[in-house]
């Protein structure tokens, strides 16, 4: 199973890739199937390659249920 945690895009590079927040996590990905993407765009990532772009709305909300369940999931 496969779970799309949306990122942020923070850069966009000349080389054809962006440096993508995953909520603290970055990590540099691949724009070559979406190059028009620019920094604020919130984006799905699979295999290092942007697929899709999010609506800023609902990558917050998605972002801030997965917030929600890893604080649930921690030992108390």
């Amino acid at each position: 199973m496969c779970v799309a945690v949306p990122g942020e895009i923070l850069e966009v590079r000349e080389d054809g890739t962006a440096e993508v927040d995953f909520g603290g996590v970055r990590r540099t990905v691949s724009t070559a199937l979406l190059p028009d993407l620019v920094a604020g765009d919130f984006v799905i990532v699979h295999a290092g390659f942007a697929l899709h772009r999010v609506d800023p709305g609902e990558a917050r909300e998605t972002r801030e249920l997965f917030r929600q369940i890893l604080e649930e999931d921690e030992p108390s």
